[in-house]
């Protein structure tokens, strides 16, 4: 149940009348409630400075999806505010009723997702940092995508590993063979696509109709390639999921080398977040390119 203090802060920014609030899943780090308004619900996501300075960039993320007008649904952000003295921080947004996955659902993400690659930008970076789950995730605009990635991506999540004690020395000339090697792996310029960031299974759901919608996500603009990669990290999608997508935008040859590379930087991030179950995975790829 959100703190009274919080339910009046509500009520007076959205110009509302909240009839009750209910606890539901899908906060992940953050409280995650149903508002009853009379009118329409709504979601809201609660907690303290820890949890609440991950929304900023959550909502500058959801909006950024949204204005690239694909066929994939993106709930909309109401308010979001940091946290006081005497209550949370918070992030309301639009409630979407959850259902089945229909008969096109998977070629119904696939040909979204790629549509919503074909919105871009003149560089890669985002307009503001933001989050990797619960990890920083910085997003200076590059001009030179293998650059961005070593410097933006890989670097801090490698940094961070070593503050932790959870780097192995063994990982430091395989990682340098990486960085030299990175420039003929990666290409020098790809279209910077808006990307979800962080497309696990976990970060989409179904309406009540059918049709994928993208939460959580980690935005900025890269390789479109690097959200599929992320796609076959934990599982994988439905194989019409990527076929829909190639048929829609085929990926060029040597995507294979390419997300096991771009799946690094999300097993670095689980390294640090989650320990030493993650490391094998880690040094697998790092040998791979030793």
């Amino acid at each position: 149940m959100a703190p009274e203090s919080l339910r009046r802060v509500l009520e007076e920014r959205l110009d509302i009348s909240i009839e009750s609030v209910a606890a539901v899943g899908g906060g992940c780090i953050a409280n995650a409630c149903r508002i009853e308004t009379g009118g329409r619900p709504l979601f809201l996501k609660y907690g303290d400075e820890a949890v609440a300075r991950t929304f900023p960039g959550e909502a500058a993320g959801l909006q950024a999806l949204a204005a690239a007008d694909s066929p994939l649904t993106v709930p909309s952000v109401i308010e979001t505010a940091p946290p006081t003295e005497d209550r949370p921080g918070f992030l309301v947004m639009e409630w979407i009723n959850s259902g089945r996955t229909g008969r096109r659902f998977w070629a119904t993400f696939g040909e979204g997702l790629a549509a919503l690659h074909r919105h871009t930008a003149d560089a890669y970076g985002f307009e503001q940092d933001n989050y990797i789950g619960q990890s920083p995730q910085p997003n200076e605009w590059m001009e030179r995508w293998p650059s961005f990635f070593r410097e933006q991506r890989l670097e801090p999540q490698v940094q961070m590993a070593r503050e932790r004690g959870r780097w192995r020395d063994a990982w430091d000339a395989p990682l340098d063979r990486l960085y030299r090697r990175l420039p003929e792996i990666l290409p020098p310029a790809p279209e910077a696509s808006v990307l979800h960031g962080d497309l696990w299974k976990g970060n989409y759901m179904v309406t009540a109709t059918g049709e994928p919608v993208l939460i959580d996500p980690a935005t900025y603009y890269g390789h479109r390639e690097a959200d599929l990669a992320m796609t076959e990290l934990f599982g994988g999608y439905d194989d019409r999921f990527y076929e829909a997508y190639r048929a829609t935008w085929d990926l060029a040859p040597g995507y294979d080398t390419r997300k096991a590379v771009y799946n690094l930087y999300h097993l670095l991030n689980h390294l640090n977040l989650f320990g030493g179950g993650y490391a094998n995975s880690v040094e697998q790829i790092l040998d791979r390119f030793a």
